[in-house]
């Protein structure tokens, strides 16, 4: 018998990076599609899942700032990023006959829905997966904030945040090997230490809402699936 998820519904956060693959930019269709196939597998599972993207692999608002340029419009147009990656991820998940709806903070009407909280909660009960576009809809918000903030509105269980190592460690493993790895942590303590795996926002938004925030590989293939069964390398920040 295959092991049960832990969770009925669940908020994943992929960075935009991470649908670069090997690239320097834009999107790796090979990698979308490999992201696709673990969100089909938990969906097949029985788990609802919201989807929420990063743009940073087609643009940084924060970028334009700090090369003398407006913040807003940098926001704005990073924003637009995520609305790419967005449709990108959703024809890679159809390709595999799930059922998605891209929602979009920015209301575009010819591209996508525009995001409401019922229109969402509707769109989960019939079995869709659900990719939030646009972020929050407004400047100096990451993507990680808007990941905190969708997972609530939703009522999600846990937010799955998928990123370039298996965990959260005390600094860059990639840089420094002494780094050390974190099994589990508290809200507060990813806030003390100054944990780079969301910005305060995010974190403390989770908290206050009692939402774990579970911290993984996004390049490892299944791990998604494994994770919500309670198997393989993570990092899980909760306060009970």
């Amino acid at each position: 018998m295959s092991p049960q998820p832990l969770y009925k519904r669940v908020l994943l956060k992929a960075s935009g990076e991470a649908l670069m693959g090997s690239q320097g930019f834009g999107i790796d269709v090979n990698v979308a599609d490999r992201i696709a196939s673990d969100i089909a597998e938990a969906r097949a599972m029985g788990v609802e899942v919201g989807v929420v993207v990063g743009g940073g692999n087609i643009f940084r608002g924060v970028a334009v700032a700090s090369k003398g340029g407006d913040r807003v419009t940098g926001d704005h147009m990073g924003m637009l990023g995520t609305v790419i990656n967005a449709l990108a991820l959703a024809t890679s998940l159809r390709k595999l006959n799930v059922d998605t709806v891209v929602l979009s903070a920015i209301s575009m009407p010819e591209i996508c829905e525009s995001f409401t909280q019922l229109r969402t909660l509707h769109h989960l009960g019939q079995g869709r997966v659900v990719i939030f576009a646009g972020g929050t809809g407004n400047p100096f918000f990451t993507t990680d904030s808007a990941a905190a903030l969708r997972a609530a509105e939703i009522g999600a269980e846990a937010i799955f945040k998928g990123t370039q190592v298996d965990g959260i460690y005390s600094a860059d493993p990639k840089k420094d090997p002494t780094a050390t790895r974190f099994e589990t942590l508290t809200h507060g303590e990813v806030l003390e230490k100054g944990l780079a795996v969301m910005d305060v926002a995010a974190v403390a938004l989770a908290r206050e809402n009692a939402i774990p925030i579970i911290v993984f590989s996004i390049h490892e293939k299944g791990g998604f699936a494994q994770i919500l069964t309670g198997g393989g390398r993570k990092t899980i920040v909760a306060d009970n």
